[in-house]
């Protein structure tokens, strides 16, 4: 996502446009996949639950993400997203009240530092734009804990279509009072596009099932196998080289992954039909 989203930027598009056009697009997407698995939406206060994830929870996370991006280099930017989930386990240790267990803890901080090598080097330092991306990480994490006790009973579809267009109406307000600029080309609409439904429906949607499945900290951690993702796929359809501390980093993030499903966990508050 951060690589089509600078397509985009380099074409003119502003960040209130693309992430109105982002979360709009996306809502709308999810509401028809919610409505052909027959997917009932969400009621009452569960339904206002989702729906200020999405207008506050997620409009700041994404805001910050954003905002990073056009002040420091995406590596430096995604670097700075993944702590969010040591502090997921942490923030999940204090609301229990009890010592977080040492395999996640482990897990989480294993995976952190893979998820740095991985990366690799960045450049650009700007501290603006270094607050931001740690903002976003804070916001994120408390975003995740927060949807722990608000998916229960909800269809993921159901549920990432709510929290989307609560983002949506935010960000399309902001755009037309701001007359947001928007991409112009081809190409950059194209970007968007992959940004509204690779980086939004099938990422947002996979996660609100994982989160029923799992739990937040379980869910946080595993989600630290996207940068290792993104740098192997850029190995393999760009032609980017892969240095040693590179794979070594994946294979730390694969390790704490595998050593996390192994170990025994809670199981699903709810579960859910995977049919």
């Amino acid at each position: 996502m951060p690589v089509l989203t600078k397509v985009a930027y380099d074409d003119g598009a502003s960040v209130a446009g693309v992430l109105s056009v982002r979360f709009t697009l996306a809502a709308l997407v999810l509401l028809g996949l919610a409505r052909w698995r027959g997917e009932a939406l969400p009621r009452g206060t569960q339904a206002v639950q989702l729906f200020l994830l999405g207008a506050v929870g997620y409009v700041v996370e994404s805001a910050c993400y954003f905002a990073a991006l056009t002040r420091i280099s995406a590596g430096l930017t995604a670097l700075l997203l993944y702590a969010y989930p040591a502090l997921v386990v942490l923030l999940t240790a204090v609301l229990a009240r009890r010592a977080p267990d040492r395999v996640p803890l482990v897990c989480v901080f294993a995976a952190s530092a893979g998820t740095a090598l991985t990366i690799g080097p960045v450049a650009g330092g700007q501290w603006t734009g270094v607050l931001l991306g740690l903002a976003a990480a804070v916001s994120y994490a408390t975003y995740i804990v927060v949807s722990s006790h608000a998916v229960a009973g909800v269809g993921p579809f159901a549920t990432s279509a709510v929290v989307m267009g609560g983002a949506g109406l935010v960000y399309d307000g902001y755009a037309l009072s701001t007359r947001a600029p928007l991409p112009s080309s081809a190409g950059a609409w194209w970007a968007v596009l992959g940004v509204a439904l690779l980086g939004t429906v099938v990422a947002v949607t996979a996660f609100f099932w994982a989160l029923e499945l799992l739990g937040p900290a379980d869910t946080a951690v595993i989600s630290t196998f996207e940068p290792v993702v993104s740098v192997v796929a850029g190995a393999a359809f760009l032609g980017e080289s892969l240095t040693p501390l590179q794979l070594g980093g994946g294979a730390l993030v694969l390790a704490a992954v595998a050593v996390l499903a192994r170990s025994p966990g809670p199981g699903p508050a709810v579960p859910l039909d995977v049919g």
